[in-house]
């Protein structure tokens, strides 16, 4: 990986630790990443720097670069997220994010039907509209359904008012697009999701907590029974 850059190392990195092609306790080098990959030293410190302070590697003078447990890892990182769902365990990677969105999001939503300003309410509605229509045309699975898909979610977990809720965005919008990235999200969508996004927005727009947390319940149970088969 010549010439590579510090992101590129990172991404390499980590993809090969979270996906077990680096298993727990595997001992690296500076002097030998440096040489695998092709670039400074400085670029190998700066990758090393950000797995650590991800919990995915430890360094010690004289021992090396050591691989911790996967028990120790930052889980709700969205970048770490996404390298877990480009292995061999990404099936199961898909039901534990989704058992994570289960437990938040219609709390998320509730709160933002009672939370939410009009501006807020009104761009919810919007984006809504806006996966209703592209869902219509059967671009389920294009890069400007996956944008409003993401940015509609981001925006009720905002709009709860809760920062703790919030900060599982990147938890969120890493498997909406490891789904996609995956060929999991379907050209035309499931007619009762999209429904039910629909009636989220409807229910928040309106203040109507009880609907806003059924609607969504209602969906990312939907999506986490898909995920669930085979598992």
């Amino acid at each position: 990986m010549a010439q590579a850059s510090h992101g590129s190392v990172t991404d390499d990195l980590g993809i090969r630790i979270a996906t077990g092609q680096l298993p727990p306790g595997s001992v690296l080098t500076l002097a030998g990443l440096e040489e695998q990959y092709g670039v400074s030293r400085t670029v190998i410190r700066e990758a090393v720097r950000v797995l650590e302070a991800m919990g995915m590697l430890h360094s010690r003078r004289r021992v090396g670069v050591t691989v911790r447990p996967a028990s120790e890892w930052s889980a709700l990182d969205g970048r770490l997220i996404g390298w877990q769902l480009r292995g061999p365990g990404r099936d199961r990677q898909l039901v534990v994010a989704n058992e994570l969105r289960a437990a938040v999001e219609p709390i998320a939503a509730r709160l933002s039907a009672q939370r939410a300003t009009a501006d807020e309410r009104e761009r919810i509605v919007g984006l809504a509209a806006r996966l209703e229509r592209l869902g219509a045309e059967g671009r389920g699975d294009s890069d400007e359904y996956l944008t409003a898909d993401i940015a509609f979610h981001d925006l009720i977990l905002d709009s709860s008012g809760n920062p703790m809720l919030a900060a599982v965005k990147p938890a969120v919008a890493a498997v909406i697009t490891g789904r996609s990235r995956a060929g999991l999200t379907p050209g035309v969508p499931h007619s009762e999701a999209l429904h039910n996004h629909v009636q989220t927005a409807a229910a928040i727009a309106r203040g109507d907590a009880e609907a806003a947390e059924h609607h969504t319940r209602r969906y990312v149970e939907a999506v986490l029974g898909e995920v669930q088969v085979g598992d």
